[in-house]
């Protein structure tokens, strides 16, 4: 494998891991192996520390395709627990409000899950990567600051309720790059009139690449210090560049 050249790896990022610390891991592994200092890695789509699942990881030149590959249709599994919000529309934050859930019927959900398939607007999170006059809307989250982030457009293709009861729900979602799930969580919690928040999720697909293609962390360790690696003659460590 020619990893300067570029190379695309599929691995399954680990709960609490940030897709940054999963890069890293990649990047160290390559630069001990091939005894360089720089090499150009890089991710398709950021996952959540909180999330696990298929995340594409392009090496080299290869990095030059990440654009393309985080524009692929994506699908998810995500639990979402109803009658409570948390600031971060997950388990990062601790509940802020809690709500009644006796009135959910699982012809409400089905509902209210149908509403959202389609073009959708939809407000990112507070706790987000988002950029607010240059800085991270999370940065700004986490000190109380005040975050207002405009609503975007994306789409939805399926929408499908695999587990139900009145205080939890889990479904499979495939929708467009940019969906935040923590989010759709709290819009399905708001319109069932009970406040949701996300307490698992795990990505299926990227856009061909799915869970049976990808590697764990210890697989892939172990991947890279057995896998044959070529070494064009004219590369160097000073004309890599590091990401």
């Amino acid at each position: 494998m020619n990893f300067i050249e570029g190379e695309i790896l599929y691995i399954d990022k680990p709960y609490t891991w940030t897709s940054f610390d999963a890069v890293k891991r990649i990047r160290g592994a390559l630069l001990r192996r091939m005894k360089i200092k720089k090499l150009k890695v890089g991710h398709a789509g950021t996952l959540d520390p909180l999330a696990t699942g298929v995340m594409v990881v392009c090496t080299g030149r290869s990095t030059k395709l990440i654009e393309s590959l985080q524009a692929g249709v994506k699908e998810y599994i995500a639990t979402v627990a109803l009658g409570a919000t948390t600031p971060s529309f997950d388990l990062e934050t601790e509940i802020d409000a809690t709500y009644p859930t006796e009135h959910i019927t699982r012809e409400a959900v089905e509902n209210v899950l149908s509403r959202f398939t389609g073009r959708i607007e939809q407000v990112p999170p507070s706790f987000s990567a988002c950029k607010i006059d240059g800085e991270r809307a999370y940065k700004r989250a986490r000190r109380g600051a005040e975050v207002n982030i405009k609503p975007k457009i994306l789409v939805i293709d399926e929408i499908e309720l695999l587990e139900y009861s009145p205080t939890s729900i889990t479904i499979r979602v495939v929708c467009s790059k940019g969906t935040y799930i923590r989010a759709l969580a709290r819009d399905i919690g708001t319109a069932l009139g009970s406040g949701g928040h996300l307490t698992a999720l795990r990505r299926t697909r990227v856009g061909e690449v799915t869970l049976d293609k990808c590697m764990t962390v210890e697989q892939i360790s172990e991947f890279l210090k057995e896998v044959p690696i070529e070494m064009p003659e004219e590369a160097s460590s000073d004309n890599q560049t590091d990401n």
